[in-house]
């Protein structure tokens, strides 16, 4: 059952069975084509400090950090994954940004998914899988807030959610286990 935690955020802690998420870790880990790309962070061409994968819908292109991402064609397994989402929550998804975390020393820096082909009040299911990290939310102007993500869990991010708050995944320098979190979303055309 859902629990409202902070403004626009419910987590499901258990979203998906323990066999079945490890399933699907194993298999995006072994097959999806992560790559390191760079990004370009105040003023300067730096590589992505995680790896990572566009899949989506043909048109559902995303413009990050001055690149323009074009998808890939889904394959089965987040195809079912988006349909699951999309009969559970009765909310359009047309594409899902995959991120492997390596080890404690990948990570992502505070931001907002904010841009401007996601809408003004966009939702956001970040389905997690393999090694638990820390999630950091913290508003604009105050507060920070502090959870885990585990294994088979499912964040989902709305409302204006992204317009007041900040979210990051911080170093972790003990954690050695690889994580793979699924950001599916809706790509405006």
């Amino acid at each position: 059952m859902p629990s409202e935690l902070v403004g626009k955020l419910r987590y499901f802690s258990d979203w998906l069975p323990e066999q079945e998420a490890r399933e699907l870790f194993e298999t995006f880990l072994d097959t999806l084509p992560w790559k390191q790309r760079t990004i370009r962070m105040f003023g300067k061409e730096v590589l992505e400090p995680r790896l990572c994968c566009w899949v989506g819908d043909p048109g559902a292109n995303y413009k990050y950090s001055g690149r323009t991402n074009t998808p890939m064609n889904w394959t089965k397994e987040l195809s079912q994954l988006r349909h699951r989402l999309q009969e559970e929550f009765s909310i359009p998804v047309n594409s899902v940004l995959a991120n492997l975390y390596r080890d404690g020393a990948d990570s992502m820096g505070w931001h907002s998914d904010n841009e401007p082909e996601l809408g003004v009040e966009a939702t956001i299911f970040s389905v997690s899988l393999g090694g638990e990290r820390r999630f950091w939310l913290k508003h604009k102007q105050y507060d920070t807030y502090r959870t885990s993500l585990e294994h088979g869990s499912l964040l989902v991010m709305s409302g204006d959610l992204q317009l007041q708050w900040k979210h990051s995944i911080p170093k972790e320098t003990k954690t050695t286990n690889p994580r793979i979190n699924l950001t599916f979303r809706n790509v405006l055309s």
